[in-house]
């Protein structure tokens, strides 16, 4: 999965294809046991280039205060979160992330080595840069703590197949279900999707998580905590159950259905 991201983002300027992009994220043999990662070691280390250095280039060094303004780094930042739910989200049997990448860390590591001069300048983990509350790696790292505990929730969650929902190659969407979560996400860069219908299984759902809250680096596009319901509607194929959601551009959505009370009164 991490060959694709890194193919999807020398293409930033391209509309991605959301059918392949859904075959990596899904593809793999179930009998067979597998980690999912958006990065590993090998593009942290001396000569590499990390998923988020690749959408920000020199802006990592002078464009991750607070009080920056730049287009590239909002899309950078969205794609990097994005990328991580997507791939724990479908990931086989568990997650990986390299120390550090969690929050966009932007130096490589470089061991001591004769082609350095034998130093340890390189050799490190920058963890104060994500506990800068002036910087926007504290907002990375604030989103991966929130998704990571959401996975956590569910006991069964990797034994859980992902079931696909809606592809929307022109809205650039896609959305899956696991479990009792539902997954959406937004890729494109500048449309977003109001009153966007997908079917689902009957019921109510609770928003759980978005990319796009102020602690996550976003533009409080959504309020917190709403409850969707879904409405029967008659389809090509008979009826089928519909949830209406706003899916802002570069947003990702997790909606938990909500369990019956079953309780007799």
């Amino acid at each position: 999965m991490s060959d694709h991201w890194f193919f999807l983002l020398d293409r930033l300027e391209q509309k991605w294809n959301m059918a392949r992009l859904w075959h990596e994220l899904s593809n793999r043999r179930q009998d067979e046991r597998s980690i999912s990662y958006v990065e590993c070691h090998d593009q942290s280390l001396v000569g590499g280039q990390t998923f988020l250095f690749r959408c920000l280039g020199e802006r990592m060094y002078d464009s991750m205060h607070l009080d920056s303004e730049s287009t590239v780094v909002d899309r950078g930042l969205a794609l990097h979160k994005l990328a991580r739910l997507a791939t724990l989200a479908s990931a086989g049997h568990g997650y990986l992330n390299f120390m550090g990448n969690e929050f966009g860390h932007p130096e490589w590591i470089d061991f001591p080595r004769e082609g350095n001069d034998w130093s340890f300048h390189y050799a490190r983990r920058r963890w104060e840069l994500a506990e800068n509350p002036n910087l926007r790696f504290m907002q990375l790292l604030n989103f991966e703590k929130a998704m990571l505990k959401i996975v956590n929730k569910q006991a069964d969650f990797f034994h859980r197949r992902t079931q696909l929902l809606k592809i929307d190659e022109e809205r650039q969407l896609l959305i899956f279900e696991r479990a009792d979560l539902v997954f959406a996400f937004n890729f494109h860069a500048q449309q977003s999707c109001a009153d966007y219908c997908f079917s689902v299984r009957p019921g109510s759902y609770k928003l759980l998580l978005d990319s796009d809250r102020k602690q996550f680096g976003g533009w409080q596009r959504i309020e917190d905590g709403q409850i969707f319901f879904s409405k029967p509607e008659v389809m090509r194929g008979g009826m089928e159950n519909r949830l209406s959601v706003y899916l802002p551009s570069g947003c990702a959505l997790v909606l938990e259905k909500r369990r019956e009370d079953t309780k007799t009164h």
